[in-house]
């Protein structure tokens, strides 16, 4: 979205917002500042500074506001601060049917939504899902560590993303580490490598490996080394280290498949055409991130880890499906490994579906085609903010 305003209007100011979420790791003002350093990036604790009336009071009247996630409500904040019109994307609520000057949405069940939320019709307007042309953006190159970094996946390999969360940093990366070493085990001529968020610092990586996860995720315990001019985890049982790869779109094109979460990395995957396994661990469920007031009820005593553990497991049922391009699609093109998982079940499940070709060809043209008509939101989205903000 910041490239293609910036592209289409140079001379545009642009002010990056990030607020309070349970969901950040922190880095994303860091990250965001070296992908764009001609714009101001304002992190959660000086936004919390701004919301309050202090600080921030160089920041010109804007003309225009974008919320792009997070709680409406910050970007209702902001808007109030600031001035000018307001935007959103994706999402609205009843009592906001006035305030939004337009509503971006990413499809047809999208427009029905906002229409549900009380968005006049005509102030609607369908561009597509902005995570796609990021995966494109990204996979060609335009952002990410540079085309040297996807060599850590020789190709044809394996490519394990375990989402970028503390909690999936500290569980699911120890958990894949031991799945990656019995896939070694059982199919040995089968390259893999981990493909982890810039978001995610290497002190965090080897938190995570030093003590091995919850007892429950059944992980390897190891550590992070140079290799090859990046780093590699290093499995303290022995073997080879599995190499990092910081640029995962660009090696996740290279692979033959790739091991993942839900989230929207699926929907980037989809959007590149590659088929995926999408993992749902529910070894732990008290560690998982929710929505809502029912993400703090472990943190009651006696009662609270139990309780907060069958709310996760009663929310995950709820859903038939749990991988955006499935529901998308009513269907699994990208199979889904779901509840309480061990290593090598999982293991055996990768190299499985890496030996067949047929299927994952099939899968791979399907998700590829699911998003295809997609491409381009951004540059829509940039198009006609700058031409209603005018």
């Amino acid at each position: 979205m910041v490239t293609e305003l910036l592209r289409l209007a140079p001379a545009t100011e642009i002010t990056l917002f990030f607020v309070p979420d349970d969901y950040a790791t922190g880095r994303e003002p860091e990250v965001a500042r070296a992908l764009f350093p001609g714009i101001r990036v304002v992190p959660a604790r000086d936004y919390v500074r701004f919301a309050l009336g202090r600080g921030a009071s160089d920041l010109l009247p804007a003309d225009a506001v974008l919320y792009l996630g997070g709680d409406l409500m910050h970007a209702l904040r902001v808007h109030a601060r600031l001035g000018g019109k307001a935007f959103a994307y994706k999402f609205s609520r009843k009592a906001h049917r006035d305030t939004f000057a337009r509503v971006y949405a990413v499809d047809e069940k999208n427009v029905a939504q906002l229409r549900g939320w009380g968005v006049p019709a005509e102030r609607i307007e369908l561009v597509g899902n902005l995570a796609i042309d990021g995966a494109l953006g990204e996979a060609a190159g335009a952002f990410g560590a540079g085309a040297g970094d996807a060599a850590g996946l020789a190709p044809g390999g394996v490519l394990i993303m375990p989402g970028t969360r503390k909690h999936e940093v500290a569980n699911l990366i120890p958990f894949f580490l031991e799945a990656a070493v019995r896939l070694r085990a059982s199919a040995p001529d089968l390259p893999v490598a981990f493909g982890i968020s810039p978001f995610t610092p290497v002190e965090e990586l080897a938190r995570a490996l030093e003590r091995g996860g919850h007892p429950n995720v059944w992980g390897a315990r190891g550590s992070v080394v140079e290799f090859n001019g990046g780093i590699a985890l290093q499995p303290a049982a022995g073997g080879a280290p599995v190499p990092v790869v910081r640029d995962a779109l660009r090696a996740a094109q290279r692979s033959r498949l790739v091991v993942t979460i839900p989230g929207t990395k699926c929907i980037e995957l989809a959007a590149l055409g590659v088929p995926a396994i999408v993992c749902v661990p529910l070894n732990a469920p008290e560690v998982v991130v929710i929505n809502g007031p029912l993400q703090y009820l472990d943190r009651l005593p006696l009662f609270g880890i139990p309780l907060k553990r069958a709310a996760v497991v009663a929310v995950d049922a709820r859903f038939p499906l749990t991988a955006q391009p499935n529901i998308d699609a009513g269907e699994e093109l990208m199979p889904e490994m779901r509840g309480a998982l061990m290593p090598g079940h999982v293991a055996r499940r990768i190299a499985a579906y890496a030996a067949d070709d047929g299927a994952r060809a099939v899968a791979a043209q399907r998700l590829r085609a699911l998003y295809a008509p997609q491409a381009g939101a951004a540059e829509r989205l940039a198009r006609s903010l700058l031409a209603a903000a005018s």
